[in-house]
Formats: C-alpha cells, structure tokens, sequence
C-alpha cells in the first residue's frame, strides 16, 4: 500500500512541474525579439549618425565604409541595447515580447524570477550557444532536463505556460 501511494505522490510532484519549452518555440520567440531588437538598433543608430554626421560615412572603391569611432559606438550600442532588453524582461517578468507570443518563460530553475547574476550569465552564454552551430541549444536533445547549456551553466530554465496564463 505504501509502495502505490509514494508511486502516486511521484506522479502528481511530476505532473505540476511545468514543461520545459522545446528548441522551435524558443527559437520563434527568439525571431520575434530579433524583430524588435533590430527595430531599437535602428532608431538608435538612427540617431548616432544624425549626431555624428554624415561625413563618417564614405564609399571607397564602391564599397561603403564607416569611421572606427564610429563602428566601435554602433556596436558598443549594440551589446548594450540587447542585453538591456532581454536581461531587463527577464528581470522583470521572465518574458520578452517573442516569449509571451509564445507562452515561455524564463525562470530560476526552482521557478522563481532570476537574479540579476543569472540574467547576465545566461545573456552571455546564450550568444556562443546560438553562434556555435547552435551546439548549446541542440545540448536540449542530450541533456536529461531538457536544459541549453546556456540554460544549465546560468541556473534557468525556460518552461511552457499554460494557456490560460496572462503575461501581466
């Protein structure tokens, strides 16, 4: 008798835990935030070049060509914006906008919003994760919780919501 009701206890414990989101919800959550993200840069870097002026930019040899002060500041702009982005919605709710669409959410792997430590960490892992073949996210295929790498080393998990779960 006691052996059925722990088999039973382990059973519902399963069941509550959230499901952990597969690789082609994360990377279409991840086009809908590419989205937004590139639509930031180009505002901003909009407004870099209305304040440095056209005269960094010229066309050598057919080919166009940007100052080093310049590209140094677009890509410093860059890093900054982007990592503003996902580690302030992470912060904040667990979701960005291409993860409410999707019913994700980025959590502390107990469940609990991540710390400010763990946000940067998975932000900066998550970028050799996608660029190196995408290795850290197919990591999900071999590891037994369905964790990236990015996921594992940063101590978050990205799990599904229900459908019935509101984003605010």
């Amino acid at each position: 008798m006691s052996e059925n009701s722990d088999q039973q206890a382990e059973s519902s414990a399963h069941q509550k835990r959230p499901a952990k989101a597969g690789l082609l919800r994360r990377l279409a959550a991840l086009l809908y935030d590419a989205f937004l993200v590139l639509a930031i840069w180009m505002v901003i870097g909009y407004a870099i070049q209305y304040v440095l002026g056209t005269d960094t930019n010229q066309i050598i040899d057919g080919k166009p060509t940007t100052s080093s002060f310049a590209d140094a500041l677009y890509f410093l702009m860059e890093v900054a914006t982007a990592s503003t982005f996902y580690i302030w919605f992470w912060r904040r709710t667990g979701q960005t906008l291409g993860m409410i669409a999707w019913r994700i959410k980025a959590t502390s792997a107990d469940g609990s919003i991540m710390t400010l430590k763990q946000a940067i960490l998975r932000f900066v892992l998550a970028w050799p994760s996608f660029w190196c073949f995408g290795l850290g996210y197919l990591w999900m295929y071999v590891d037994t919780n369905k964790d990236a790498l990015h996921d594992k080393y940063s101590g978050t998990q990205v799990i599904v919501l229900p459908k019935n779960a509101r984003p605010f």
